[in-house]
């Protein structure tokens, strides 16, 4: 049997290390520097999480502070910056299953 989690906050920790694993703080040297790319995956995998919009996303985040807290937020992105840093992750990354810890892949095995 897979251990599934219906924590958002565990999700989040998790998609936020991964990314802090896998990816640079920022995708540009010249980058406006508000938000990491770990920060902005871990939001991007919220909103699958949630099967939500963009919108939606922003919603969640603003109305909860711990999640802010969590993930290191200063302030919540407008809903743009995920569909652009959506399209420039999806660009240059590996498959999302590839930078998931070896026992996340076992896990969710369907």
């Amino acid at each position: 049997m897979s251990r599934t989690t219906r924590s958002t906050l565990a999700v989040a920790r998790k998609a936020f290390k991964v990314g802090q694993n896998a990816l640079p703080d920022y995708s540009h040297r010249n980058s406006p520097k508000k938000f990491t790319q770990p920060q902005l995956f871990a939001l991007l995998v919220l909103r699958q999480f949630f099967g939500t919009d963009y919108r939606g996303l922003i919603v969640r985040l603003e109305e909860w502070s711990e999640l802010r807290r969590t993930l290191k937020l200063k302030s919540v992105p407008h809903y743009s910056t995920l569909c652009y840093a959506e399209r420039r992750l999806l660009k240059k990354t590996p498959p999302i299953e590839s930078l998931m810890p070896s026992w996340w892949k076992r896990e969710n095995r369907g």
